[in-house]
Formats: structure tokens, C-alpha cells, sequence
């Protein structure tokens, strides 16, 4: 007999002899195995970790697996160095350790930023249109522009212009807040480097960009709208400068994934072919035809294939060739975002998380197109542009969150003396679903075994709701059907790793439009991963969670948490350095995460931080929502005072002790505004006073060479008009 059959006939019939089991022999035979289960080995090593999470495949050439078991950064891709690679657990290790330690004590969640990949993606960017523009025998040259939507983080695009400017790397603005960062930023680039205008304008965006002309930008106003050329002709007039003026093209060629619904006739921007013709008369009538110079167009973002990058960039030179025979002056084809990126490693053309290509396949196939209806048309090649955002800054930057617990499904286990009472107290119906599932146990057959458990579960259920059965009895159904499910192997055995982190405000598009991103451990992968697991996050919602991860897969394969030593489980979520950090939220008041900037060096373990600065406190959150912390502290302190007072009358108390209590108490709440909204490390105490928080660091070398700290804290420090 299986010995489910004796464990679940034992309760029901004692004198056939079968004596309770309480751990019993799970039955080997005709029970399907698990598709979740990691892949057995006696021998675990980084390199079964790095299949197993495709590091490889999305990771290259920045990402890989080192001998330790950590994940490694190749700063410089495939021109990286043996010990120029930089241990990304020794990078988390430094960020978060104490400075008592040595460490620099910033609270995870953590961004960390490789200035060196970004530098990388920049030159192999350039480096394939150079080889393109070479190979093809094209007449003119690449010029790449990055739109600072993709992230606007100070240090990011002024690290864009510094390292472009020699290949006349630009900006691109879609508002007005964007319009100010690129114009002051391109102070310091390449006087060539255009300075593309994009997105809705008014007068004062026209007027802007304008202004940018007049300071020998190379500024291009992009019409998106029809009606936005008579702001540009009327305010250039007025203001005696002559524009630079481009327009954006509603092309045919769209496709069919997720981000194709931006481009064709039906996407948001751009001009129809007969708004394209009327903005041509209109700038003749105006004898400004000649300022005509650059056209723009978007096929859509993570364009799939090169087949259909060849489609659109075709299409949109047609459209070049003929503005050229109209007579504009004509100069710049911009061919917008659509550089894609692969996501999961699959190098799939049928997929919205990757593309079947590399930098150099689009290149060429960009540059081909182009000189091809051109050379066709008689036309001069123009010069190539590209906002190809998503791959220039998707790799440099690492979010590194900690797992801080993991919780799976366990029932009480029964003795045969609780089984049977379980059994008495069941109304006839549940009883003789309970008798069938013992008989369907004892013939093996499992199928029926999970249908009569079901029954039986939603019958007590039932029962408990009428108050006929207690709360102890309702556990002990579950014990049972739990058991049922693992003896032949239909439970479910992925568990909820709990995270310090906000999907919303640090992976915004998982929520938003299922956006997959690599997700893996950044140690241990010298290890089997011993269980499977889905990601809770910490705010009260239940879409607070990650459970969707690249391959398709419903689970990842995770370690057991601290192996009984309190030790950290970092997890690293790849590939996110475009979009997640502008798009994110302050749902449940979760700001967003502290973040280090690392670049290679030939310190003793190949890094050195150059800027760190921890997340926003929960003052600056408050703040956000229009709260005011200093005076939300004053009517807290003034409530514990009047706390205090009345203690006074109900117990004696030396004053001395009151004044420290009170003092202690008001110094714990002050801290608690300047502390970020994560948890805390488990070595922290809630109500003590955190180092560095709200304060930066920053320095030019290798080592950290100030503090500024305007609204950092020490342990007696108040803001400064609420000291009592």
C-alpha cells in the first residue's frame, strides 16, 4: 500500500492495523516531477550558475560570473583585463558596511553606476557606424544623440557629453526641464554635437531653443505638430535668429510588439505626408526653406529585427530624397530610438525583451539603407543621427536590493489521536469525501486523491463559516490536503522572498507594462540554488511583486536565506539604467534607492568610489507630498511633552530622568524623519541615530575626500528651529 494510503486510512479505520506516519515515505513512482526544479548535480560551479541565469547571454561582454561565485563587471567590455574586473558583492560590501568598518554606511536599496560601461557602449556605438560608414563607402558620417529622457541623472549625462565629444555626441530634449539640462551640459561638448528639440512646444520651449541658437548651439527644432512651424517662424523673426528646423515623419513601417504602437500612421508624433508637403509651402512662402535641414522618425523602441530597421530607415530616406527635390536644405537624417536591447539573452527577432542583432548588424543595416536610396535618388549622403537611448545607458547601471526573508506554505503536521478528531467532527458530506480520498489513496490513484481533497477542504470551509467547526479544526484540513498535494507532487513549491525594495519606484515598468529584466544573485552562485521563489516587495499592494522573470519563467532559482548566520542575500536586477529611475513613483512613501557611482582603477580591488549619496529620507518623501517634516517633528515633540507631563502627576520620577527620557525620545523621532523609508540593516536599532543620512560624499580620485552633509544628523542634532 502507498504510504499516503496508510497515513490517510490510519485516522479513518485504526483497527486495519496502519499506524499515522507523521513524516511518511512520499511514493516514488508515477508522480511527474517538478518543471520548476533546478537541475541536479552533485557538483555545483559558477559556470552551471551562469547558465542557469543566461548571464552570459544577456550580460555580455559587461556581466559575468567570476570564480568566487559573485557577479563581476567588465568595466571595458571586451577589452576588460583580468584584474580590471570589479567584484560587484565587494562594490555592496563597501556601500553598506559602517564607516567604523570602513565602509561608507548607505542603506539598500542601491543603485551603482559604471561610468566605464557607459563610456563603452558610447564607443562601440560610434565604432560600428565608423566601421559601417567605411565599409559602405558612405560620404558622410555618424553623430549619435542621447535623449536624457531615457535618465536624467546629473552625473550620467554630463559623463555622456565628456566622454562624446569627441564623435560629436549631442542631446536630446522632449520638455522644457530637459531643453535647460542639455543646453547648459553642451557648454561643455563638442561644438558640433546637435541639440535635437523634440516633444510638444509652446512659445517658451520656441523661445528656449532659440536662445540656444544664439549661443552657437547646434540647436534643431523638431516639429512633432503642423501648427508649431508658425511659433518657430514667428519668435525666430522677433527674436533675429535664424532656426535650424526639422521635422518628424508618421512613417508607414511599424511593428507589431509592445513598443511598435508608437510609430506608423496612428502613433502620437509626427507629420503625414500631407502635413510634411503643407510645411514645405509654408517655409518657401516664408523664404525659410533652406532652414529645413533634418528629418526625424521613430519606428518604435526594441525594434526586433534588422529586416524591418531596413523597412523604416528606407521608407524615411524616400521621404529625405524628396524633400531634397523640393528644395529644403537638407542635411541630417535622424532615425530615432529603436536600438534594442536583449533582454534575456535569447538574441530572439520574436520577442519584446530581445532583438536578433548586434551593434554592428544595426549599424550597417542603418547605413545601407540609407546610401541605397540615396545613391538611387542622386542624392548626397546625409549625415546619420541616432537617439539610440536604451543601449547606450541600460547597462552601466546595477540595482541592488537585499532579500530579507522567505515564507512558504507549511501545515501543521498531525498526530493519528488529532487526525481522528479531525474526523469525528466532520458533518456526514466531508466525511465521505474524506473516506473516498483514504480509498483513492490506498489505489494509487492520485488524480482522484486531489479531487476528493479539494471537496473536502471547501466543505470544511463551508463548515467553518456556519461555526460549526473551529479554527483548529480548519488547520487540520489544510495539514491534510497539504500532505495530499506533496505526496504526489502537485504542491506548489515556490516560495515569497521578501525584498527591501519598491517595484513601483525602482522597477516601475515590471508594473506598468510587464517589462522583464534580469534578475539574479549576485553571490552564492557557487552554490545550487536550493529552492524557487517569486519577489514580495515592501509596499502594502498586491502588485507589489515580481512574478515574471526572463525564459518565461514564473519563479527564480533562489538560495536559502543567511544559512542560520543572519548573512545578507543581495540580488541584482541588470540592464535597468534607461527609464526606471525617472518613471518611478513614491507609492506608500518608498523613495528611491541610494546610489554609488564606481569606476575601474588599479586599487587592490580594482575600484574606486567617486560619489555616493543615500536615498531620500522619509523627510524628503513627506516633503514630496507637500507635508512639512520640521513642523510634523514640532507637534510630535510637543505631544510627548504633554505625554511626559502627565506622567509626572500619575508616578514619581527624578526630573533628571525625564529630561533624558524626553531628550532621548525627541532625538529618535527627529532621526526617524532623516532615515530612509527601507528597512533598516539588522545591526540597526530603530530608534537610533543613523550615519550619513541625508548627507554625500563625493570626491575627483580614489579616495573620498568630503562630506557635505547640509541636513545630515548626528545623534544630538535637531533641526535647527525645533531644539527645545
Amino acid at each position: 500500500m502507498p504510504a499516503l494510503g496508510c497515513c490517510v486510512e490510519s485516522a479513518v479505520s485504526p483497527p486495519l492495523g496502519y499506524s499515522f506516519l507523521s513524516t511518511p515515505e512520499i511514493f516514488s513512482s508515477g508522480v511527474p516531477p517538478s518543471t520548476n526544479a533546478v537541475p541536479f548535480t552533485t557538483h555545483w560551479s559558477p559556470e552551471l550558475s551562469s547558465d542557469l541565469y543566461r548571464v552570459d547571454g544577456w550580460g555580455a561582454p559587461y556581466f559575468t560570473v567570476n570564480s568566487s561565485g559573485d557577479i563581476s563587471v567588465r568595466p571595458h567590455g571586451t577589452d576588460t583585463l583580468p584584474h580590471q574586473e570589479i567584484d560587484l558583492l565587494k562594490v555592496v560590501k563597501k556601500a553598506s558596511d559602517s564607516i567604523n568598518s570602513g565602509g561608507l554606511g548607505l542603506q539598500l536599496p542601491l543603485v551603482v553606476r559604471f561610468p566605464d560601461v557607459l563610456k563603452n557602449r558610447l564607443e562601440s556605438l560610434q565604432s560600428a557606424f565608423d566601421y559601417a560608414v567605411q565599409s559602405e563607402g558612405y560620404e558622410a558620417h555618424y553623430q549619435g544623440v542621447y535623449p536624457v529622457k531615457c535618465n536624467q541623472d546629473r552625473f550620467v549625462v554630463e559623463d555622456i557629453v565628456k566622454f562624446g565629444s569627441g564623435f560629436r555626441f549631442g542631446l536630446e530634449a522632449g520638455s522644457k526641464p530637459e531643453l535647460l539640462l542639455a543646453m547648459s551640459s553642451l557648454c561643455k561638448g563638442s561644438s558640433e554635437g546637435l541639440l535635437v528639440c523634440n516633444g510638444f512646444k509652446d512659445a517658451e520651449y520656441v523661445s528656449l531653443a532659440l536662445v540656444a541658437r544664439k549661443l552657437q548651439l547646434n540647436t534643431v527644432i523638431v516639429l512633432e505638430q503642423e501648427e508649431e512651424l508658425d511659433l518657430v517662424i514667428d519668435i525666430s523673426r522677433k527674436m533675429a535668429v535664424r532656426p535650424v528646423i526639422g521635422l518628424r515623419a508618421k512613417l508607414r513601417t511599424k511593428h507589431s510588439g509592445h513598443f511598435g504602437s508608437t510609430s506608423g500612421e496612428k502613433g502620437k508624433f509626427g507629420l503625414t505626408t500631407t502635413q510634411i508637403l503643407r510645411v514645405v509651402r509654408k517655409l518657401e512662402e516664408s523664404g525659410m526653406l533652406d532652414c529645413l535641414q533634418l528629418l526625424h522618425f521613430h519606428i518604435g523602441s526594441q525594434i526586433p529585427s534588422t529586416a524591418l530597421l531596413a523597412d523604416g530607415v528606407g521608407e524615411a530616406a524616400q521621404v529625405y530624397s524628396e524633400l531634397v527635390r523640393l528644395g529644403a536644405g537638407m542635411k541630417f537624417i535622424d532615425i530615432g530610438g529603436g536600438l534594442g536591447i536583449d533582454y534575456d539573452g535569447t538574441k530572439s527577432s520574436d520577442s519584446d525583451v530581445s532583438v536578433g542583432y548586434g551593434l554592428q548588424d544595426y549599424a550597417s543595416t542603418v547605413v545601407q539603407a540609407v546610401r541605397f536610396v540615396c545613391d538611387r535618388k542622386n542624392v548626397k549622403h546625409p549625415v546619420i543621427c541616432s537617439e539610440s537611448g536604451r543601449a547606450i545607458v541600460s547597462h552601466h547601471s546595477v540595482l541592488i536590493f537585499e532579500a530579507v526573508s522567505s515564507t512558504t506554505t507549511r501545515s501543521q503536521e498531525l498526530s493519528s489521536v488529532g487526525l481522528q478528531s479531525f474526523v469525528e467532527k466532520l458533518n456526514d458530506d466531508a466525511r465521505a469525501d474524506y473516506l473516498n480520498l483514504s480509498a483513492a489513496a490506498i489505489r494509487g490513484e492520485y488524480d482522484t486523491c486531489m479531487l476528493y481533497a479539494d471537496q473536502l477542504k471547501q466543505k470544511c470551509v463551508e463548515q467553518f463559516k456556519d461555526g460549526n467547526l473551529d479554527i483548529e479544526q480548519l488547520a487540520a484540513v489544510d495539514a491534510v490536503c497539504d500532505f495530499v498535494s506533496k505526496a504526489i507532487g502537485a504542491s506548489d513549491p515556490v516560495r515569497t522572498y521578501h525584498v527591501n525594495l519598491s517595484v513601483f519606484t525602482s522597477i516601475p515598468d515590471f508594473w506598468a507594462i510587464d517589462q522583464l529584466f534580469p534578475i539574479v544573485p549576485i553571490h552564492k552562485l557557487d552554490e545550487r540554488p536550493s529552492a524557487r521563489g517569486i519577489l514580495s516587495d515592501l509596499t502594502c499592494d498586491s502588485d507589489g511583486k515580481i512574478d515574471k522573470f526572463i525564459g518565461g519563467e514564473s519563479s527564480l532559482p533562489l538560495h536559502e536565506l543567511g544559512n542560520g548566520n543572519g548573512a545578507p542575500y543581495y540580488l541584482g536586477m541588470f540592464l535597468g539604467g534607461a527609464y526606471e529611475e525617472a518613471l518611478g513613483g513614491l507609492h506608500n512613501l518608498f523613495g528611491g534607492p541610494s546610489v554609488l557611482r564606481v569606476s575601474q582603477s588599479d586599487s587592490p580591488h580594482s575600484f574606486a568610489v567617486t560619489y555616493a549619496v543615500p536615498g531620500p529620507s522619509c523627510a524628503d518623501v513627506l516633503r514630496a507630498m507637500q507635508h512639512e517634516p520640521e513642523l510634523m517633528f514640532e507637534t510630535l515633540k510637543h505631544r510627548a511633552e504633554e505625554f511626559m507631563h502627565k506622567e509626572e502627576e500619575e508616578e514619581e520620577e527624578e526630573e533628571e530622568d525625564k529630561e533624558v527620557a524626553f531628550a532621548s525620545l525627541a532625538s529618535s523621532l527627529n532621526q526617524s524623519f532623516h532615515n530612509m523609508p527601507y528597512l533598516a540593516p539588522h545591526s540597526s536599532c530603530c530608534f537610533s541615530a543613523a550615519a550619513n543620512s541625508g548627507g554625500y560624499y563625493y570626491c575627483n580620485d580614489e579616495n573620498i575626500v568630503g562630506v557635505g552633509a547640509e541636513c545630515a544628523i548626528g545623534e544630538e542634532e535637531f533641526w535647527p528651529y525645533c531644539v527645545a
